[in-house]
């Protein structure tokens, strides 16, 4: 008989109107594990409770864990791939690493359906969490970025979305599952807006009015189109972003908030130390001299299924079994294997991204 599949969380969801994104730290002591370990049977009933009562808000939440989380809530097995976020770059360059044990990516087509389930969700959890990032995304004009120019025009799309973004048999006991980064940038938009729109246009890649790429003869090797183009084998290497702008024009800011999904966290990886590093180093994205890093983590996302599964998980348990027998590799699967390979699932055989 044919195996069961996992279901996946609604990660490859249309773009929606609206999103919450919300980061959490869980507080210390046994009962505060207990507590979220059992919310995790609870997130799809609360997500049908309040989707059902509008059907045509295409409600969704995806629910991740940070690498120290998952150690303390569930034990071995672990993800593959799953690791503390790194950072990338130094000084006022940096692709910075900040606390996060939950990630919730909450979307619908209307704002009070995201606040409803996140209220829903943090109460369900109650003081066993610390929120210690919140963000209220609205899809712009054009689907544009804060920036002005059109977002994710380079997504991944039907199966070859799925191909991207979800584990298959490289970690077979997390099929189904995916690895998501998130980072929370802020703009200045006064400099960003003092250049010319050509410029604006070399330091993307694209042309801002019809969000075509600018050939390669005149595309600079620094622009953001370019250091974020990663290609193995003559193949490109995708990942799924659903980032969203941001801000309090009262407060002058003014934002983008970054999240991507893949099937390893290499490839992302990847891009954000072309980004903050260069390719080669000096070769930086020069977006980033208007754009700043303040938040940033790596969570793995694991199935539908798995997650639900997961509130009856007992780490203590897990521990022991593995104690008593081969320990789990816990390497990760962004680190260069032997010959340069980074092995990022059924992309093999591959030297590194150019």
């Amino acid at each position: 008989m044919p195996k069961d599949i996992p279901e996946p969380q609604a990660i490859c969801n249309d773009v929606t109107r609206s999103a919450i994104f919300i980061v959490a730290t869980i507080e210390a002591g046994r009962d505060h594990a207990d507590k979220v370990r059992a919310w995790c049977g609870d997130v799809a009933a609360l997500v049908r409770s309040v989707g059902r009562r509008v059907p045509s808000g295409n409600l969704s939440c995806v629910c991740g864990f940070g690498s120290d989380a998952w150690d303390t809530l569930f034990g071995a097995p672990r993800p593959a791939g799953l690791h503390p976020f790194r950072e990338f770059g130094s000084g006022e360059r940096l692709a910075v690493a900040t606390p996060g044990d939950i990630l919730l990516h909450i979307r619908a087509e209307h704002m009070d359906l995201c606040f409803e389930l996140a209220t829903q969700l943090l109460g369900a959890l109650g003081d066993a969490v610390t929120v210690t990032d919140e963000v209220h995304g609205f899809r712009n004009f054009d689907m544009r970025a804060m920036v002005g120019f059109v977002d994710g025009t380079e997504n991944p799309a039907g199966r070859a979305a799925e191909k991207f973004t979800l584990i298959a048999d490289e970690d077979p006991e997390f099929e189904g599952g995916s690895y998501v980064i998130v980072q929370k940038y802020l703009h200045d938009m006064a400099g960003w807006n003092a250049l010319s729109v050509e410029t604006q246009e070399r330091i993307i890649g694209r042309t801002k009015l019809s969000d075509i790429e600018l050939d390669e003869a005149v595309k600079p090797s620094c622009s953001h189109s370019s250091l974020t183009t990663l290609t193995e084998n003559g193949e490109e290497v995708k990942i799924l972003r659903d980032n969203m702008p941001f801000g309090r024009p009262g407060a002058g800011e003014f934002g983008t908030y970054f999240i991507g999904y893949a099937r390893s966290p290499a490839p992302t990886e990847q891009m954000l130390e072309n980004m903050f590093v260069g390719r080669p180093p000096g070769n930086y994205d020069r977006l980033l001299d208007y754009s700043r890093a303040v938040t940033g983590g790596l969570f793995f996302v694991p199935s539908a299924t798995l997650l639900e599964a997961l509130a009856d998980r007992d780490p203590q348990a897990s521990a022991a079994a593995a104690d008593g027998g081969q320990q789990p590799d816990t390497s990760s699967s962004a680190e260069p294997q032997e010959g340069g390979s980074l092995n990022i699932g059924s992309l093999k055989g591959i030297s590194q991204y150019e």
